[in-house]
């Protein structure tokens, strides 16, 4: 045995080489080569392991003592520099490939250049808060995914209606429960939503955006409604009738606007009827002319709905209304086709565009 072997200064320089050689990689492929010459298969340390058999017995024990220390001192060293070296090569490449994202501060735009503004179902949407607010209806919300109950059953729409159909409503994968939920069809489950959470008497209007599978100058497959809901003691027809007609008035601005109630079907309302209001069929002006248009649908509160959604109708009476926003919005300025709503075309938008500096207020009209 040599005097290097016995008192381990083979050991103390295969140490000091190691990390020599380990802070003189700088990349992983060298930091590997360092890690197999030193513990692979045919590495300087594995080698003195495998020689410990012909060590003396009486150095054995000492000798595998110290190889074993070594060993994880080395294998702890080599661990830390692999770290080390990965964490500079990430760092290296996130500066390398650094993007920003953010986009750049917008200037002050020179006078009379063109301000952003308003998209016309936005601005429709405040005005509808703005004129429904002074009559004191607060504004409901709910979920654009609902179940078959909310959508259809609590509504008393039976089961064979031509809305439950696929080729009108829009399902989603059956759940749990076997039923599949829906992209709801109108913003009505909000109202059952807030008759289950609430107790009379209650005054909401519920904006949102709804779904069917529809498609033309007049239809979207998306698109938003607002529907209206008061229930309380006492309620009649006449307070139905003076709401509606209060609101298209000033709505579209028309103090004398035409306005008719025809008698309908609504599975959710009883008695129902539709709103027309005056207009000229050759040229299109809303409150001229002898012609009709329908613009929405309203009625009572169906007994059933109140029964299904928790309210006794024998004490709580209630009238409802719904229309579509993007028909109202075209109605009142004069829009020929639905679709160009979410075109994104700038051009349109710059032409229909509202101040957003001024906001709908009932002082200076909507």
């Amino acid at each position: 045995m040599t005097e290097t072997t016995t008192t381990g200064d083979d050991l103390a320089a295969l140490a000091a080489e190691t990390a020599s050689q380990l802070a003189a990689a700088t990349d992983l492929r060298a930091w590997d080569a360092v890690r197999v010459g030193t513990l692979g298969k045919s590495g300087r340390l594995t080698a003195l392991l495998k020689g410990l058999g012909a060590v003396p017995p009486e150095q054995r024990k000492e000798r595998g003592a110290a190889l074993n220390q070594l060993k994880a001192r080395l294998e702890g060293e080599i661990e830390s520099r692999r770290l080390a070296l990965e964490k500079a090569a990430l760092d290296a490449r996130l500066a390398a490939e650094r993007l920003d994202v953010t986009l750049p501060p917008r200037p002050h735009p020179p006078a009379g250049a063109e301000a952003g503004g308003i998209h016309p179902i936005s601005r429709t949407f405040e005005e509808l808060m703005a004129l429904f607010g002074a009559q004191g209806f607060k504004v409901a919300e709910g979920p654009d995914i609902e179940s078959d109950w909310l959508n259809f059953s609590a509504l008393n729409i039976p089961d064979h209606h031509p809305a439950r159909q696929d080729h009108d409503t829009f399902y989603l994968p059956a759940g749990p429960d076997g039923r599949r939920p829906v992209l709801r069809t109108h913003t009505s489950p909000v109202q059952a939503r807030t008759m289950l959470s609430q107790e009379p008497p209650i005054r909401v209007i519920v904006p949102g955006r709804t779904w069917r599978a529809d498609h033309d100058a007049t239809h979207s497959p998306m698109f938003h409604q607002v529907e209206g809901l008061v229930i309380d003691r006492g309620i009649t027809l006449g307070h139905l009738k003076g709401c509606l007609i209060d609101f298209l008035r000033a709505f579209f601005g028309i103090s004398n606007l035409p306005v008719r109630f025809r008698a309908s079907y609504f599975p959710f309302t009883e008695p129902s009827m539709e709103v027309d209001i005056g207009w000229n069929r050759k040229t299109g002006q809303l409150g001229a002319g002898g012609d009709w248009l329908e613009i929405l649908g309203s009625g009572m509160v169906h007994p059933k709905v109140l029964a299904n959604c928790g309210i006794d109708p024998r004490e709580w009476q209630g009238f409802a209304f719904g229309m579509g926003i993007e028909r109202i919005t075209m109605l009142k300025h004069g829009m020929p086709d639905l679709r160009p709503f979410y075109e994104s075309d700038m051009r349109w938008l710059r032409h229909w565009a509202s101040d957003p500096l001024s906001p709908p207020s009932l002082a200076e009209g909507v």
